[in-house]
């Protein structure tokens, strides 16, 4: 059961104080630059200056040899994160949403009234999130569901070589296609992992499963002789 649990919200959370912020978000002056990245070349326009919080309810990581992203050669786009804050985050009801991601979207459903009543789909975002910094890359390759983040960067627009413009949602009421926020990332923090007791239960199985199978097939034998 741990296994199939271990990607579960924790029935409690114990919130860092920046999970109650909206975003930030400025414009900014700053010309389109390339950013090559696994011998492919990429065009980044930034839109705003942009900083956010949130509570990690779901996620998909990227690694362009699939599915759209094989089509539009886009090894930039490592990851999308989908968040929630403030009161969205802070509802005792929320690990009765059910969140998952799709290629390029964040869903969400319940068969709880009262927990439908309490999200607020503008305290909810999907974010596409682009780098070319290899340590940035590994940082959002370990996310984990329940963690609480803060991510810092640009909002912008991005294309590689010969495919269309891919662009940024930069309000939080849009739903709906283009409704995302394409990042690209200058830091990306773990403000408090999660603390996810099924994944500990989990780990701790595997363990106990390991033991027991080096016990049973590398111990030595002992046959046992009539007397």
């Amino acid at each position: 059961m741990s296994c199939w649990k271990r990607n579960d919200l924790p029935a409690t959370i114990d919130f860092v104080p920046e999970i109650e912020r909206e975003p930030l978000q400025s414009a900014v002056q700053v010309e389109p630059f390339d950013a090559p990245f696994k011998g492919v070349g990429y065009r980044v326009e930034p839109r705003y200056d942009y900083e956010l919080w949130g509570l990690v309810v779901s996620y998909r990581h990227h690694d362009g040899e699939a599915m759209l992203h094989k089509s539009w050669n886009d090894h930039l786009n490592m990851a999308d994160i989908c968040v929630v804050w403030r009161e969205t985050a802070l509802s005792p009801l929320l690990n009765r949403l059910d969140f998952w991601n799709g290629q390029f979207t964040c869903n969400v459903e319940t068969q709880d009234q009262a927990a439908w009543e309490r999200f607020r789909m503008d305290q909810l975002s999907n974010n596409h999130l682009i780098s070319d910094d290899p340590v940035i890359r590994d940082q959002i390759g370990a996310v984990k569901i329940g963690d609480q983040i803060r991510i810092r960067g640009w909002l912008a627009a991005y294309q590689s070589e010969g495919n269309t413009l891919r662009g940024t949602s930069t309000v939080r009421t849009d739903t709906g296609n283009g409704a995302c926020e394409t990042i690209y990332v200058h830091e990306f923090e773990v403000i408090r992992p999660a603390d996810g007791a099924w994944r500990k239960a989990m780990y701790a199985s595997l363990v106990v499963y390991l033991g027991a199978f080096f016990v049973y097939f590398w111990k030595p034998g002992h046959s046992y002789r009539r007397r």
